[in-house]
């Protein structure tokens, strides 16, 4: 191979001192234009070098690669749904909620982006923004232009074309012509300042590329694959409630939780910043959020390999949402795992989740219905960043976050509402961390902090009583009605 890899300083963890040379660092592949020829191939390279084993993975693309000759500066596109994304919570513990704005031009977005209120804050450095981030993070909610159809690149391009990866998830496209958007065709995200992801793996815990066409950084924060079960006995333990009712409630994407709760947890985990012209690959059962650092544009798709198919098998799957995705894994087992196709059609296909070697059972085989909608979808949406809508109920607010949280509209110039931090008084401290979550063995669920005028809970996606925070409630609802 002609190309070049290093391991590039380790953020986070590895400062805390959480992480030790036996936790995998993320990797910085430099391929060739030649290399790049062939994306499936070259990402089994990177495997093959261990990449997969942090979960997140950086690509910088040799100069000569050009995704776009005509540059970027005729880009008018529309956001059809832009979200305004609130985030309550505090001392490391945050929920995000995320609501749907009226549709804005890129233009206009971009103006947004950079005035006054929502530019990036002065910063000496990305460490210094980084704690910026995390102090501000419940202020000012701001606008993120996500999940929009569509690619920058020019239809000739052949080297790692997002909307043409040529990888076996095109199965499900050729083999019952479905169309998952942004699963199996490209979307683009236009970020703002503290615009952010939050914790989750990919959609049935699919690998992931993200190419930044332009415009200012993403932070990118991970947990290698070996440590997702201990990630999410964390925030199961945070948030009680909220995980009883959906044990796969991370794939809400509404959970953010700071680098500072993970080291004080013990939960190894890895940052690494995302310049233009960059691409970041996520592998299957890799954790992952961030934020952008200012306006910005990426690309992003998922694709598969073969070593995929058994993720997929045993990928958590969220029953209380009807908007996430979920494929079957009919056509891959068939094509890729002949020898077991019978046996998971029966239910039998006893085995262990390739990150959890611990627990040994059997693969979740399709139900009849699964099958008869595989067969008749032609296409489906999929939104990675799930909307309130104007007609849900506003989730339960978490207890221990803001005490009376004004919704900030961001189409009143005058910053007449603002958004106050919690008071002092109503956090307490907390307690130690459980050993589960350093020792991956004793699943005692760790202390939420309480607010002490309210009862214990956790912020829930499902139907509950906005009762407990009725000034939240109702200035939700007024942001829910508020439109550009």
């Amino acid at each position: 191979m002609l190309s070049t890899m290093e391991k590039p300083s380790v953020g986070g963890g590895a400062t805390g001192g959480t992480c030790t040379s036996s936790v995998p660092k993320i990797m910085v592949f430099r391929p060739t234009l030649e290399e790049m020829q062939d994306f499936s191939k070259y990402l089994e390279h990177m495997e093959s070098m261990g990449a997969h084993k942090a979960g997140l993975a950086k690509i910088i693309p040799p100069k000569e690669w050009i995704p776009r000759k005509g540059g970027y500066d005729d880009i008018d596109m529309e956001i059809p749904s832009p979200i305004s994304q609130v985030v309550s919570g505090g001392q490391g513990l945050y929920q995000q909620y995320n609501i749907q704005k009226k549709s804005m031009s890129v233009k206009e977005f971009r103006r947004v982006a950079q005035s006054d209120r929502f530019n990036t804050p002065h910063h000496f450095d990305y460490e210094d923004l980084e704690r910026k981030y995390w102090k501000n993070i419940a202020f000012n909610p701001p606008i993120y232009g996500a999940d929009v159809s569509g690619s920058l690149y020019d239809p000739g391009v052949k080297e790692f074309n997002i909307n043409h990866l040529n990888t076996i998830l095109d199965l499900v496209g050729q083999d019952y012509g479905i169309k998952i958007e942004g699963v199996n065709t490209a979307y683009l995200y236009f970020g703002m300042w503290k615009t952010t992801f939050a914790w989750h793996t990919e959609d049935m815990d699919l690998y992931s590329i993200n190419y930044l066409h332009f415009g200012a950084p993403k932070s990118w924060y991970c947990v290698p694959p070996e440590h997702g079960r201990r990630l999410e006995r964390l925030a199961a333990g945070f948030f009680h409630n909220t995980a009883q009712e959906c044990s796969a409630f991370l794939r809400h994407k509404m959970t953010v939780i700071s680098p500072q709760i993970l080291r004080q947890y013990s939960i190894p985990y890895n940052k690494i910043t995302q310049e233009a012209g960059e691409f970041m690959i996520t592998f299957p059962y890799g954790y992952h959020a961030g934020f952008n650092h200012g306006f910005n544009c990426a690309e992003s798709t998922n694709f598969a390999l073969p070593r995929w198919v058994e993720y997929g098998k045993r990928a958590s799957q969220c029953l209380c949402r009807n908007d996430c995705v979920k494929i079957s894994m009919d056509v891959f087992v068939k094509k890729f795992q002949p020898d077991r196709y019978e046996l998971w059609l029966a239910g039998q296909d006893v085995g262990c989740h390739p990150e959890d070697p611990s627990s040994r059972v059997a693969a979740r085989p399709p139900t009849h219905l699964e099958m008869a909608m595989l067969r008749s979808m032609i296409k489906s949406k999929s939104k990675r960043h799930p909307v309130l809508s104007k007609h849900c109920l506003v989730p339960e607010e978490d207890a221990g976050d803001t005490d009376g949280t004004e919704i900030y509209d961001p189409e009143d110039d005058e910053g007449t509402k603002k958004q106050r931090r919690p008071s002092k008084g109503s956090l307490s401290k907390r307690k130690g961390p459980p050993k589960g979550a350093a020792q991956g063995g004793d699943k005692k669920r760790p202390r939420r902090p309480r607010n002490n005028s309210t009862n214990d809970g956790d912020a829930s996606t499902t139907k509950g009583s906005a009762s407990r925070n009725p000034t939240q409630y109702s200035s939700l609802m007024q942001e829910l009605s508020t439109g550009w």
